[in-house]
């Protein structure tokens, strides 16, 4: 597993993105080319750990641990320390279908669970998972391998995101004939509209990778809804085809029910972000912005996680005046915390790219937090102008759960043309559960057993953010492969895939 040693003669060294004042004037990848010297270097890395966490896959304090898809981790290093490439990409595919998604937006909890990192910065998996797929398609090793034969079943796919992708490669692979229906004009789910063309392009990643599923035979329909007055219907889909899964994603929007909410220019951040890259898609990146857009407008985008720092970046790269971000929990330690052990996912302060873009342009990190909204304010028009915030610790009430406090004396205006929330996702949308009649657990999923993925109608299957809510584009790769294994079981009797 890398050089024995190499652990204790070399210090972590990743990839570095572009630099912010120069990145924020387009819209292509802030990602730099990756040197195989370094990528070597950091894969000898790898410490014969015996017991490595890195590909565990486990859920520790609700947290992903490890590798959700079980990559190979400690045996693809080691391979490319030895610059045996094409090896470790084989590794690679054996558990990824889609690595070049992964290697660019995962927050790779397999390195939060690296061995190493319990006493020196982790190893930079990342880094090397996403050159070893680049090197493939570079080297032209990713060719259309479709099945030698085929089995004469047909499965629909609903949704085209991470897991419909995943679930229809691996169905496609055991020779089964599949159709993937989205109702966007373009494939990719999530990964199309959901996360910016810097962070993961569209046209030489994502379209790329659809491009080859469809030489390997998966067919793609797409501005398709599957609704009762719709061409398609859920009776109709379930009578022409053998099986169903449903990855239709969780996009319910969680929203902000506070005075003034009703304010014009105030939007959910997909809403933001999928109208944005559409625009950019279709005028082919001409430097002209969506009508709804940040540009020389103060910005504010309530929440964090990955979607507010899209969020952030994509209002600079539109010329905004201003932006800030406001968090309502408190600002995460600088080192892991007595009660956030290794291997949790280290919840530890990190500036991700939309922040670095903030503080060069800005001076600082747009992020304030312990911050609660407490109303927007918005003039005669209807138009808003602001909102009223106040700053908050966190204790218990009677009833002994954590709720926010406000701290008296600090009620205050934050002034605002654009207000963003991006707040997360509460489920699925309710809307294709009752066209199914699907069973729904006690958070609005579809109810569908983890490792089964069977819903409570025969031959309908789901899988992704539509079972488990809101997640990782990894999970989804996980449950994706899943519900293909028995929805294979299912039309087969028995399945070979893993």
């Amino acid at each position: 597993m890398g050089k024995p040693s190499g652990f204790l003669e070399f210090e972590r060294s990743t990839i570095p993105n572009r630099p912010p004042l120069e990145r924020i004037k387009d819209w292509k990848e802030i990602h730099t080319l990756s040197d195989e010297g370094i990528l070597k270097t950091q894969a000898s890395r790898c410490m014969d750990c015996g017991v490595p966490y890195c590909h565990t896959g486990a859920n520790i304090g609700g947290m992903a641990s490890g590798c959700p898809i079980n990559n190979l981790i400690p045996e693809f290093n080691d391979l490319v320390y030895r610059g045996r490439w094409d090896e470790a990409l084989d590794r690679l595919r054996k558990t990824n279908n889609f690595p070049e998604f992964t290697g660019r937006v995962c927050p790779a909890p397999c390195e939060g669970s690296c061995v190493l990192g319990i006493i020196e910065p982790a190893v930079t998996i990342k880094n090397i998972e996403c050159t070893i797929i680049d090197r493939g398609w570079q080297d032209g090793l990713m060719t259309p391998n479709p099945p030698a034969e085929r089995t004469g079943k047909t499965v629909a796919v609903v949704g085209s995101g991470p897991a419909g992708l995943s679930a229809a490669d691996q169905l496609n692979q055991a020779g089964h004939t599949v159709t993937v229906f989205e109702r966007a004009d373009r494939p990719g789910g999530l990964l199309m509209y959901g996360i910016p063309n810097m962070k993961l392009d569209k046209e030489e990643i994502v379209e790329r990778r659809v491009n080859l599923m469809k030489e390997e035979g998966v067919q793609f329909e797409m501005n398709v809804f599957i609704a009762e007055n719709s061409e398609w219907t859920p009776n109709r889909l379930r009578k022409e085809f053998d099986a169903v899964i449903l990855c239709c994603g969780a996009t319910e929007p969680r929203d902000l029910p506070i005075d003034g909410r009703d304010a014009k220019g105030v939007h959910q951040a997909m809403e933001f972000l999928t109208e944005n890259t559409q625009h950019q898609l279709d005028q082919d990146f001409d430097g002209t912005n969506p009508t709804l857009n940040a540009t020389g407008k103060d910005v504010v985008v309530i929440g964090g996680g990955d979607t507010g720092t899209d969020c952030v970046g994509t209002s600079i790269r539109q010329g905004c005046n201003n932006v800030i971000q406001l968090e309502i929990m408190p600002q995460p330690p600088m080192d892991r915390a007595a009660n956030n052990p290794w291997p949790e996912w280290p919840k530890v302060y990190k500036m991700d790219y939309g922040q670095q873009e903030a503080e060069a342009t800005q001076g600082s990190d747009p992020r304030s937090y312990l911050v609660m909204t407490k109303a927007i304010l918005k003039d005669d028009d209807g138009n808003v102008t602001g909102l009223q915030v106040v700053d908050i610790t966190w204790g218990k009430n009677d009833q002994g759960q954590f709720v926010p406090q406000e701290t008296d004396g600090t009620l205050r205006t934050i002034n605002a043309n654009l207000i963003l929330l991006a707040l997360g996702f509460l489920g699925p949308e309710q809307k294709i559960i009752d066209q199914f009649s699907l069973d729904t657990d006690a958070r609005s999923n579809v109810k569908a057993d983890h490792e089964v993925y069977t819903t409570n109608v025969e031959g309908v299957f789901a899988a992704g953010d539509m079972r488990r809510g809101q997640s990782l584009v990894v999970w989804a790769i996980n449950e994706g492969r899943g519900a293909a294994r028995e929805c294979d079981r299912f039309l087969m009797g028995s399945t070979q895939l893993p």
